[in-house]
């Protein structure tokens, strides 16, 4: 199957490699062209000689190509998957999570929510948005697939620059739940479980679950074990105070895990710990560290001439599923999706229309097709509707430059509550990331 797929930010080892792996499982894209795009130019190369590499090893199933030129990367594109972060990832979170909670902010971990979480907004949408802007002039009926963070507010911006852009967003974070709890939950087989969840990302809720043999509902079963199978179980990265808390208070339970919860509650505070987040930050990092090296380590082999036999890809797939449903879209498979991020348009009729959320669907040749979720339960849909609000605000603040409502935006935020400490809040983050930031002004 002749595709042609782009891959934006290709020079990350935690980006470039496991996509790879995908593909080369796949059956329904082999003889596809694969353009590796990226800015760094060193980066860029390392990751395509040892892609090139393991291509010949596997029997030249792509075409394998690179430039630094994003026009003419996308020239004919098909899909698009952009992964890419504006600065360094690591150094400017570490200012995203610490220096709006020294100023006295609840925020426990600023990624995608909270005053850090506006500022992580800030650096990547512009970016984000010119590179949409190239796809929607040059390959305007390609299909862009977004994984950068903040994943709900960037493809919030995508949506309301870009309207007619083929765009939706992908997360992992569903896998918290799937790939082991529920089926040793239910004792039932994944393959025989259809979720059915709804939120903003990082931020959702299981809110339906079928057992697909019988059709039978199975959320009940879920409830009445749920609290019983996790004694014993909490984890203070994922599931653990915050989580339960927030099921037990609303009733439907929140797969995102305590890590990503707190940036968008302000009781997050009370149940999780400075610490944890730290140290998950920090593993985070040492991770990526330790994927690029791996990746160094292969590239130097390459040059040696003494690459090893076994190869760098994986034999089992990498979890993300741009690839599944990339194959969904070429085959018209109709194939069911947990989790996938893209315009409300109805699917949830009491959060905003053209919110960007996150809900399970179906995947054909039309592309992506949300379940239709009706009306969330009111305290549900206020919890979400407070941070669908800021979004709706931080986008505004960022298209518009505005100094006036960044200020507001951060002030309003549930992490933050005042005014003297947003502009405090801002002031050192613009010292500290003015080369990455708009022209606040």
């Amino acid at each position: 199957m002749n595709q042609k797929i782009v891959l934006i930010g290709a020079g990350s080892a935690a980006f470039g490699p496991p996509t790879l792996t995908d593909l080369y499982l796949s059956k329904d894209l082999e003889g596809s062209r694969i353009i590796f795009h990226d800015i760094d130019e060193e980066k860029l190369n390392m990751v395509y000689e040892v892609i090139t590499k393991e291509n010949e090893r596997l029997g030249n199933k792509y075409i394998i190509e690179k430039t630094l030129d994003r026009k003419v990367a996308l020239q004919d594109a098909d899909f698009v998957i952009c992964s890419i972060e504006h600065g360094d990832r690591f150094e400017l979170r570490w200012q995203d999570n610490t220096i709006p909670r020294r100023y006295g902010t609840t925020e426990m971990m600023g990624e995608n929510g909270g005053p850090g979480g506006f500022f992580h907004s800030a650096r990547q949408i512009p970016e984000i948005l010119r590179i949409a802007e190239d796809v929607n002039n040059i390959c305007p009926e390609a299909f862009f697939i977004n994984y950068s963070n903040p994943m709900s507010r960037i493809c919030l911006a995508l949506h309301r620059v870009y309207p007619n852009l083929k765009m939706f967003g992908l997360c992992h974070q569903i896998e918290l739940l799937t790939n082991q709890h529920l089926p040793n939950m239910l004792n039932k087989e994944l393959s025989d479980l259809e979720l059915v969840v709804g939120g903003l990302n990082h931020f959702a809720f299981l809110l339906g679950l079928k057992e697909v043999s019988t059709g039978k509902d199975i959320l009940p079963e879920f409830h009445k074990k749920c609290f019983d199978y996790f004694e014993g179980k909490w984890d203070r990265f994922h599931y653990a105070d915050l989580t339960f808390e927030v099921y037990k208070r609303f009733n439907m339970f929140p797969y995102v895990g305590d890590n990503h919860l707190c940036e968008y509650v302000q009781f997050g505070s009370e149940f999780t710990k400075v610490i944890d987040l730290v140290d998950w930050i920090t593993m985070m990092e040492q991770g990526k560290i330790g994927t690029n090296k791996r990746l160094e380590r292969y590239y130097k082999r390459l040059l040696k001439e003494k690459y090893p036999r076994k190869g760098l890809l994986s034999a089992q797939p990498s979890g993300e599923r741009a690839i599944a449903i990339i194959e969904a879209i070429v085959k018209d498979k109709n194939s069911y999706e947990y989790a996938v991020n893209i315009p409300n348009d109805g699917i949830i009729e009491n959060l905003p229309n053209d919110l960007v959320v996150e809900c399970s669907a179906r995947v054909n040749k039309q592309g992506l097709r949300g379940v239709k979720l009706g009306k969330l339960p009111k305290d549900l849909a206020v919890l979400l509707g407070r941070e669908a609000a800021i979004q709706d605000l931080c986008i505004e603040a960022i298209l518009k430059e505005s100094k006036e409502l960044a200020i507001n935006c951060l002030a309003m935020d549930v992490n933050c509550g005042s005014f003297k400490i947003a502009e405090k809040v801002f002031d050192e983050m613009m010292a500290l990331q003015k080369k990455y930031l708009p022209n606040f002004r």
